[in-house]
């Protein structure tokens, strides 16, 4: 199931693919349609197999598409993992910050991403529901405190409220653009190892053709 963001049809520099992980009903759903439709549903249905959204956004000058991917927590979903995180670029990582238990399973999905993702994906660690402070079970201290301790960046956000849902992708999206832009500035320096052939106006960039040039330094 696609989901157009605004602009749908506008010419593209970059094509940019990101995952949504984490538990069931940590809400990556209502984060992913607020960010891609600012839309919210107090009644969202379990997602069943694996569903993505379109946005446009604007980086410096170039134009890039964000084709995010959201996919079921529920462990009889687990079989779609290898093709889910191909080609992925960047992720958030979601918790709920009123449910310890998927607060304590970050581990396991940062596990997970380490084995099937790429070794440079841009990882930005989501404590969500923020609004809900009165059933707080994880501080926003032991997020930080996690996210150092594995080199991810961190962010509270809320999908009801509206709350830092934006920063978190553009977090994503604008560490994902430096690294690549790296790659085709180092790749353009070694006799053009890359050769990118695509019509004019338009870079298609898979993170399986280019050589990391360094990691992705985190802003707590």
């Amino acid at each position: 199931m696609g989901i157009m963001g605004d602009s749908y049809d506008e010419e593209c520099d970059y094509l940019f693919k990101a995952v949504l992980i984490g538990d069931s009903a940590v809400g990556k759903s209502n984060l992913l349609s607020r960010f891609a439709k600012d839309e919210f549903r107090l009644d969202s249905k379990p997602t069943i197999g694996v569903e993505f959204a379109y946005r446009n956004i604007r980086v410096a000058d170039k134009l890039i598409k964000a084709q995010v991917w959201d996919t079921a927590g529920q462990e009889r979903f687990r079989a779609i993992t290898s093709s889910y995180y191909r080609g992925a670029l960047g992720a958030l990582l979601v918790y709920d910050i009123t449910r310890r238990a998927t607060f304590e399973n970050v581990g396991k999905w940062l596990k997970e991403l380490r084995e099937f993702g790429n070794s440079d994906i841009v990882v930005i660690l989501v404590g969500n529901k923020s609004d809900l402070v009165n059933s707080r079970q994880v501080g926003e201290e032991e997020g930080k405190k996690l996210a150092e301790k594995q080199g991810l960046c961190f962010m509270e956000t809320s999908a009801l409220e509206n709350k830092n849902v934006e920063e978190a992708f553009l977090e994503m999206i604008n560490k994902i653009h430096g690294i690549t832009s790296q790659k085709i500035l180092q790749a353009k320096k070694i006799e053009n190892i890359i050769n990118i052939n695509l019509p004019i106006g338009k870079e298609i960039v898979n993170i399986d053709e280019v050589t990391a040039t360094k990691k992705s330094s985190c802003c707590i």
